[in-house]
């Protein structure tokens, strides 16, 4: 359904639409008792204890007066029920503080400040550098005057680089007091949880323009949680708010969770009811038999010789009402009291304190302590969660020399600060295209030093080593780019940029050089996708073993080559790759096509080493929990090749040749369908440990398995033990979530950003790292904690504890009334 929004007009879209209030809460002050008694009802224990309640309302065939049963069973609901609320509270204190923040928005063309909570679809919404998107928004203006703004998505789709967003054509020019008075309608669909996709057009109404329709995409909006960068500021119209955005529509609304205990507990209640049924059967026969055998006969007992139809149901109720001690109602009110104090030695555990951040651990949930023990799959996100985004430079080859293998650090290596000062041309072409090959931005900060942002933390590395090394880049305005070496400035003339794809694994730039008029080529990638188009005749082994060793060390690599390009062949070139971006028909295909035309006949230059930074504990935390029978899963909006190297990094998977990674792809039915049996067939028939096999997906292939081949794709989920699922969207982490619970496996997950969040919800354990990505996945969780290695302590040392002395408390009860209940009935 289409939705139509007119833009800065308070009036008609005031109360078309929600407001763009968050809510992680699971109760309102409406329904709280009726949802809340549904809840506590739902379980079997507390139905069983309102129909024992409901028969001592019976004078007939109690002993005791009805309070006796009626108090307790009331103050043990209200017990959970103030529980509740007080968890509850707490959300909505975390909730309160996001929707009270404040931003800019114009109203009646006068720009004012005002909670974030009180934004209304149609509203412009100003945006600072650094802010956070509060609304998804379709962007109008920027202060860049060719339109552009960057956004960082991390929260939104995991993935740390920096992504361009347009303001609409029809837009383009507007100056900054036109803005506020801007006028129009914006036609776009209804809310949905698709966040690669926004079909919309914009008309704007004299005198702005006239009446033409402008087409709008994804590339013209800012998503909600996103950040601002490196843009001082940009304007966009809310079209989706509060649970309609698109992070919204993700979130869905908690769910109650049961623990393995309480289910156990219900499962003997119920098996000690049946019991009961069949002692009240035996007793209440042989009582009515007696009865009318031989109490009749004695005067004393003053039977009636008629009585109503339902005396025969006294002498059974009665034995049911004796029997009813066999599930005391104690146990109840013990077991939630003990939870609630186990969760608050959770808050109070000063060795889960982040030191950073001042951190705290905290439990939202606090009935389901005894659960972290019983976690049998881990689901974890990447970005935030194990790394800290932070990569650095480490070690390097230039033309077979190798550089940093002594110190560790080949930006102290001597011997690449001699070749640098001698003028080494192997070594300044290596830097320039570690400095040129890019889609970093370089901005100034107010203290005149050079800030880079980039689309790729592997860039950003580069280009900052590229800068320690002399190689400065300092300034990208349009198509023209200039790098500062020793004094000198060099401006290269962009001419076109050659994209990275996980199919191609590299990206190239064409360039020419302003000062000499020469064109090259400069392209950087993955070893498989430079060396094979290495010049006839150079030799390349010296790469291949450099790669080797960097890769057994841990570290990312790439490597970086360039080759010069007449004119005449770059124009027939250009005129084939500008054919090729304009199709509609299979765009992707043909423009790779056309890319591998111009990249061949490589020269190689050498090879970069990055590590990546992990969070301090993460390897050591995921070994323990292995031990420990838990198994990983890896959820990543990120790339493939990245995912699988941190997976390395953080001993998630074993490397070759002792480990085996499967690969499941394909963009076809046939393609996925061919490539999971494959991976089915190899799980099934390996000799190697479960922990040392282990699959990666990406999301496409992932889509068409949960929808065409679920069963096979159920039976790989039972198989494997880990496994790396890569550009998955937020909904895609929920199925997961769903399918390791549908085949009877105790999930936890955990991430930080809110695309994490569905995940968290769907989990018998959500657990929130209150990280860079903001506190949405913190405020959805079970558990927050400041650092993924807290993970260990909360599962070994809170979830253990608690699960042994709450099995001990309803194991002891259970076995004390079947005492007590033998006694009486003897």
């Amino acid at each position: 359904m289409k939705r139509y929004i007119y833009i800065n007009d308070d009036e008609t879209s005031q109360d078309l639409y929600c407001a763009n209030r968050l809510s992680n809460r699971k109760y309102t002050l409406m329904n709280f008792l009726p949802k809340n008694l549904w809840e506590q009802f739902s379980r079997f224990m507390n139905q069983y204890f309102l129909l024992i309640a409901c028969l001592q309302l019976w004078s007939l065939i109690t002993p005791v007066n009805p309070a006796s049963t009626w108090g307790p069973l009331i103050f043990i609901f209200a017990v959970s029920a103030t529980k509740e609320a007080w968890d509850d509270y707490n959300r909505y204190l975390s909730d309160k503080k996001a929707n009270e923040k404040e931003v800019w928005v114009v109203k009646q063309g006068i720009k004012k400040l005002i909670q974030s909570q009180d934004i209304r679809v149609g509203n412009i919404v100003w945006l600072r550098e650094n802010d956070e998107v509060p609304c998804d928004l379709v962007l109008i203006g920027t202060s860049d005057p060719q339109g552009v703004c960057y956004v960082e998505t991390a929260a939104l789709d995991g993935e740390t680089d920096l992504k361009t967003r347009l303001i609409p054509a029809a837009c383009m020019g507007m100056d900054f007091e036109l803005l506020h008075k801007i006028k129009g309608v914006i036609e776009c669909p209804g809310p949905d949880k698709d966040i690669r996709r926004f079909d919309g057009n914009l008309r704007l109404l004299p005198p702005f323009i006239d009446n033409d329709v402008c087409p709008l995409t994804i590339k013209n909006t800012i998503l909600q949680s996103c950040y601002l960068r490196n843009t001082e500021w940009a304007c966009g119209v809310a079209v989706y708010t509060g649970n309609e955005t698109k992070l919204g529509m993700t979130r869905g609304i908690p769910e109650p969770k049961l623990t393995a205990v309480d289910a156990m507990i219900d499962k003997l209640t119920g098996a000690i009811f049946v019991f009961q049924i069949v002692v009240v059967i035996v007793l209440g026969t042989a009582g009515n038999v007696w009865k009318d055998t031989e109490a009749r006969k004695q005067w004393y007992v003053l039977y009636p010789q008629e009585f109503p139809w339902y005396e025969l149901l006294v002498i059974p109720l009665r034995f049911e009402l004796l029997c009813s001690i066999m599930i005391p109602i104690s146990i109840k009110v013990s077991l939630d009291l003990v939870k609630s104090l186990y969760a608050k030695f959770i808050d109070w555990d000063y060795e889960m304190i982040d030191p950073e951040t001042d951190t705290p651990s905290h439990a939202t949930n606090t009935a389901i302590s005894e659960d972290l023990a019983q976690v049998e799959y881990i689901l974890t996100d990447k970005t935030g969660t194990l790394t800290e985004n932070r990569m650095i430079f480490r070690r390097c080859c230039i033309g077979g020399i190798f550089y940093g293998n002594e110190t560790g650090d080949a930006l102290k290596d001597v011997g690449l600060l001699n070749a640098i000062t001698s003028g080494s041309p192997d070594v300044i072409r290596f830097l320039t295209v570690m400095a040129v090959c890019n889609t970093v931005i370089p901005a100034k900060s107010k203290a005149g030093a050079i800030l880079y942002k980039a689309q790729s933390q592997d860039e950003e590395a580069l280009v900052h080593a590229a800068a320690q090394l002399h190689m400065v880049l300092v300034n990208k305005n349009a198509s023209i780019l200039e790098i500062k070496f020793n004094g000198s400035v060099l401006q290269y003339e962009i001419l076109e940029t050659l994209e990275f794809t996980s199919d191609r694994k590299r990206m190239s730039v064409v360039v020419k050089d302003c000062h000499s008029g020469n064109i090259s080529l400069l392209s950087k990638g993955a070893d498989e996708a430079i060396l094979p188009y290495a010049h006839a005749g150079q030799q390349t082994r010296t790469f291949v073993e450099a790669v080797e060793q960097y890769s057994q060390l841990g570290l990312r690599t790439l490597c970086l080559a360039w080759r010069e390009v007449e004119e005449d062949e770059y124009q027939e070139w250009s005129l084939m790759f500008k054919e090729a971006s304009s199709t509609l028909i299979d765009r992707e295909w043909r423009i790779a096509e056309v890319c591998q035309r111009l990249e061949h006949d490589l020269k190689v230059l050498g090879v970069t080493a990055i590590e990546d930074r992990l969070q301090d504990g993460v390897p050591e935390t995921i070994e323990t929990l292995r031990k420990a029978g838990i198994n990983f899963w890896m959820l990543t909006g990120d790339k493939q090749n990245t995912a699988i190297q941190i997976a390395l990094s953080c001993n998630f998977i074993s490397p070759e040749p002792k480990g085996q990674l499967l690969s499941i792809d394909g963009k076809t039915e046939d393609e996925v369908c061919r490539s999971l049996e494959r991976v089915l067939l190899t799980m099934r028939i390996t000799t190697s440990e479960p922990k040392d096999v282990a699959f990666v997906v990406d999301g496409w292939a992932l889509e068409i398995a949960l929808k065409h081949y679920r069963k096979a794709f159920t039976e790989l989920a039972i198989l494997s033990r880990t496994a790396i699922c890569c550009r998955v969207t937020p909904s895609q982490k929920a199925q997961l979530v769903e399918l390791l619970k549908s085949c009877d496996y105790r999930t936890l997950a955990i991430g930080d950003g809110g695309n994490d969040v569905r995940m968290i919800q769907k989990a018998d354990i959500g657990v929130g790292i209150s990280g860079r990505e903001g506190l949405q996945a913190a405020r959805a969780a079970d558990y927050s904690i400041g650092k993924f290695r807290f993970l260990k302590r909360l599962i070994l040392v809170h979830g253990r504890y608690s699960y042994n002395r709450t099995a001990f408390l309803s194991q002891y009860s259970f076995y004390k009334s079947l005492l007590i209940c033998f006694i009486q009935i003897l």
